[in-house]
C-alpha cells in the first residue's frame, strides 16, 4: 500500500479489519495539540506510514456543507461518508502541506481546514452513524504494519490493542497560539480571541459526546507538549516507540 515514511490509503469501508497492531502507534489528544506535525516526522524517522484521521471526518464536513447536509442528521452524514471517495496521499505541492487529501479526485487539502469546516467537524464526527461507517476504514488501514495513526480516539476505540498509545495535550491558550498562526500563515483573517473561543467549545464536545470521546486511553503515555519544541515530542515519542517494537518480530 505504501512505501516507507509515505500515506497512501484509499479510505473505503467493507474490508475486515486486520488484527495485528502490534506496530500501530496511536496518537491522540485535543486540536492543535501538535499530533499531525509530530507524527509526520515521527513516521519520518520510524519508516512507518502516516494517517491522520481526521482529515477523514474534515473531508466528510465538506462534502456535507456542499451538499447541504444538515450536521444534525447523522443518517444522511453517514450515508454522505458512505458515498464519498476520500483519498490522503503523499504531498504533491510545496505549499507545507503533509499529504494530499483528494475529495471524489478534488484537492480539498487545505478547504477541509477552513474555520467553517473546523466550527462543524466536531458536531458532525459526533455522530455514532458518521463515525461507525468510517470506522471499519480505519482498522483496515492500522493492519498494514508500522502505522502512526493521529487522531481522538485512536487508542481508546479505533485501535485499543494499538503497541503504543500516546496522548498529546497542550493549553487552550498554547494549542490556540498554534492554530491561530497556522491560519494567518495561510493569509486567513482569524482573530485570536475567535480561535481560542471555538478550541475550547470544540474540547467539550469531543470529551462529552456518546460516541467514542476524547478521553485518556487505558495504556497510554501522556505527554504535555506546552514549552515543547516538536522535535524533543518526537525524541520522547521515538525512544517509546523502539522500546515497544524492540520485543515485536517483523511479520512474516
Amino acid at each position: 500500500m505504501t512505501t516507507a515514511g509515505a500515506t497512501i490509503a484509499t479510505l473505503r469501508a467493507g474490508a475486515a479489519p486486520l488484527e495485528d497492531h502490534r506496530r500501530v502507534v496511536a496518537i491522540d489528544g485535543p486540536a492543535a495539540a501538535g499530533k499531525t506535525t509530530v507524527a509526520r516526522a515521527l513516521a519520518d524517522r520510524l519508516g512507518a506510514m502516516l494517517f491522520d484521521t481526521g482529515t477523514l471526518y474534515r473531508a466528510v464536513t465538506l462534502a456535507a456543507l456542499r451538499a447541504g447536509v444538515p450536521v444534525t442528521d447523522g443518517a444522511a452524514l453517514a450515508e454522505l461518508a458512505d458515498a464519498r471517495h476520500i483519498e490522503v496521499t503523499p504531498p504533491s505541492t510545496p505549499d507545507g502541506r503533509l499529504y494530499d487529501v483528494r475529495l471524489d479526485g478534488e484537492d480539498v487539502t487545505w478547504p477541509i481546514r477552513d474555520p467553517e469546516v473546523e466550527a462543524n467537524v466536531s458536531d458532525i464526527s459526533a455522530h455514532p452513524a458518521v463515525r461507525a461507517a468510517l470506522l471499519t476504514a480505519q482498522r483496515r488501514i492500522a493492519g498494514v504494519g508500522a502505522v502512526v495513526m493521529v487522531g481522538r480516539d485512536i487508542g481508546s476505540t479505533v485501535v485499543p490493542d494499538a503497541g503504543v498509545k500516546v496522548f498529546l495535550q497542550a493549553s487552550p491558550e498554547e494549542r490556540a497560539r498554534r492554530r491561530h498562526a497556522e491560519l494567518v500563515e495561510r493569509g486567513a483573517s482569524a482573530l485570536y480571541n475567535d480561535v481560542l473561543a471555538e478550541l475550547r467549545a470544540r474540547d467539550i464536545i469531543d470529551s462529552t459526546r456518546d460516541a467514542s470521546p476524547l478521553r485518556v486511553a487505558p495504556g497510554a503515555t501522556t505527554i504535555v507538549t506546552d514549552g515543547l519544541s516538536a522535535e524533543q515530542v518526537v525524541d520522547t515519542i521515538e525512544t517509546l516507540v523502539r522500546s515497544v517494537w524492540g520485543s515485536v518480530e517483523e511479520p512474516a
